[in-house]
C-alpha cells in the first residue's frame, strides 16, 4: 500500500515538473523569453501531474484501443482543466488562463487545440511514458522510495501554502482598488502585484493574468455605491445649508 501510494506521488511530481518544462518551452517559442510558468514557487504544474495521474489510474483497460483511449483522455483532462479554471476563480477571484483568443473554445476555460493535444499526450503517457519511468522507480530500493517521496511531500506542502498566501494576497490586493473601469482595475492589480516584487512578480509573468469579470463588477458596484452615496450626502448638504440660509433671511 504504501509503495504504491509513493510510486503514484513520485510519477504526479515527475509528471507535474515535465508539464511545467512543456509550459515553458511553448510560451518560449511564443515570446522568445522564459516564463516560470506554473502558480507554485517549485518548478511544477500539478495539474498536468492530476491528468496525468488520472489517465494512468483511469484508462489501463483501454491500451489495447488507441482511439478510445484518445477520446477518453481528451474528456477526462478537458473536464479537469474546466473544472480547474473554474474552482480556481472562485476561490481566488482571477482567472488564470483564457482561451478565448481561440476559434473553438467553451467559455474561455478549455479549446480544441488543447484537447487535441491531451488525446495525444494520452495514449503517448499509456504507450511510452508511463511504463519506461514506472519501470525506472521499480529498480528503487523500498528505503530510497519512501525516503524521496517523504521529503518531495514536505517540499510541496510548504510550497502549496507559501504559494496560496501570496494569491491570497492577489485577491486582496485586487479589493483595495477603486476604479471604475475593467481594463483600469486589471491594469492596475497587474502594476500593484509586480511593485510587491519577488514571488508576486512571478505570478504577474507565469499567467495571462486577469481580475475575473464578478470580482470586476463587485469592485465597480462598490465604487457606483460610493459615488452613490457621496450624491445623497452633496444633496442633503446643500438642503440644509438652503434650509438654514431661508432661515437666516426670515430673521
Amino acid at each position: 500500500m504504501y509503495f504504491i501510494l509513493a510510486n503514484y506521488f513520485l510519477l504526479f511530481l515527475l509528471y507535474a515538473f515535465m508539464g511545467w518544462c512543456m509550459e515553458v518551452i511553448v510560451v518560449y517559442f511564443s515570446t522568445k523569453k522564459f516564463v516560470d510558468r506554473g502558480f507554485l514557487i517549485g518548478p511544477i504544474c500539478p495539474i498536468y501531474g492530476l491528468g496525468s495521474l488520472l489517465i494512468v489510474i483511469l484508462l489501463q483497460k483501454y491500451v489495447g484501443d488507441p482511439l478510445v483511449l484518445f477520446v477518453m483522455s481528451v474528456l477526462i483532462c478537458s473536464f479537469l482543466e474546466y473544472f480547474t479554471s473554474y474552482l480556481m476563480e472562485k476561490l481566488f477571484k482571477a482567472r488564470w488562463w483564457d482561451y478565448s483568443n481561440k476559434r473553438f473554445h467553451i467559455n474561455g476555460r478549455i479549446c480544441l487545440d488543447n484537447c487535441a493535444a491531451f488525446g495525444i499526450l494520452g495514449v503517448l503517457m499509456l504507450y511510452f511514458v508511463n511504463p519506461f519511468f514506472t519501470n525506472i522507480l521499480y529498480m528503487f530500493p523500498y528505503w530510497l522510495l519512501y525516503t524521496l517521496a517523504a521529503l518531495f511531500f514536505l517540499f510541496f506542502v510548504i510550497d502549496n501554502l507559501v504559494s496560496l498566501k501570496i494569491i491570497t494576497g492577489f485577491k486582496n490586493v485586487a479589493k483595495s482598488i477603486h476604479k471604475d473601469s475593467t481594463e483600469e482595475i486589471t491594469k492596475k492589480v497587474r502594476e500593484k502585484l509586480v511593485d510587491k516584487g519577488g514571488l508576486y512578480k512571478r505570478l504577474v509573468s507565469a499567467f495571462n493574468f486577469e481580475a475575473s469579470e464578478k470580482l470586476l463588477r463587485d469592485i465597480q458596484l462598490r465604487v457606483s455605491n460610493t459615488l452613490h452615496k457621496a450624491q445623497e450626502s452633496a444633496k442633503a448638504t446643500l438642503k440644509r445649508e438652503k434650509e438654514n440660509a431661508k432661515k437666516r433671511s426670515r430673521r
